[in-house]
């Protein structure tokens, strides 16, 4: 099974070489995924996926498209 894995802004260095088609297992979820690319779930504000926001368990699907966002700060 195969995921699109966005990483957004800070995260980005993260981001895969093969993000367009990252490989999962069955059953992963959206930590099991951060855990992977070493993401810390602490720094992680919003994720989305197929474009809905979703809680860290949620189980991924072969397609699913999965976008990863820190929390952004300003001055």
């Amino acid at each position: 099974m195969k995921i699109t894995l966005l990483c957004y802004a800070t995260f980005a260095v993260k981001c895969p070489e093969n993000s367009d088609a990252y490989p999962i297992a069955e059953g992963d979820t959206v930590s099991d995924v951060l855990r992977k690319v070493e993401i810390p779930i602490e720094e992680v504000k919003i994720v989305f996926v197929n474009g809905v926001s979703c809680k860290f368990d949620t189980k991924l699907n072969d397609g699913d498209r999965v976008g990863v966002f820190p929390a952004v700060g300003g001055g």
